[in-house]
């Protein structure tokens, strides 16, 4: 199921030329993400998060422009996950404008999740598999 995260643009993310600079996608989706997962109880700090899955890292990130965010306000970004691994996990995205009708970015995003004591890949925690249940897009029909 995908989610919808109303997220800000401000001033200062803005180019020379008044639209959303490219580096600023990528911030987009990650405060989307965050507030996802802040509001089910995940915290950076270990001793305050419900999930123990905590170190988690970007492994890769591509984005296709399609058409540039003009001006800052608001604007959607969709998620949801491609797919989860037993140490990774896919997360498909949209930047969409405030009411839906223009996809002005899209692509995905691989994290990884760290064992923090050697930041090597660590499966994923039955709790934040059973809290990611709901982002997973279903496959398909043939």
């Amino acid at each position: 199921m995908t989610q919808l995260q109303p997220v800000q643009v401000y001033f200062d993310d803005l180019d020379a030329m008044g639209m959303l600079h490219n580096s600023r996608y990528a911030l987009l989706v990650e405060r989307a993400v965050s507030a996802f997962w802040t509001d089910l109880g995940w915290r950076f700090d270990p001793a305050q998060s419900a999930f123990k899955d905590v170190f988690l890292a970007v492994r890769e990130f591509k984005i296709v422009y399609n058409a540039p965010v003009l001006g800052a306000g608001e604007v959607l970004v969709e998620f949801w996950l491609e797919r989860m691994g037993r140490t990774s996990g896919v997360y498909g995205f949209r930047v969409l404008s405030a009411d839906g009708s223009v996809v002005h970015a899209e692509g995905h995003r691989v994290n990884v999740n760290l064992d923090p004591a050697t930041f090597r890949p660590a499966p994923f925690s039955d709790e934040i598999r059973a809290a990611a249940a709901v982002l997973l897009r279903e496959p398909a029909a043939l």
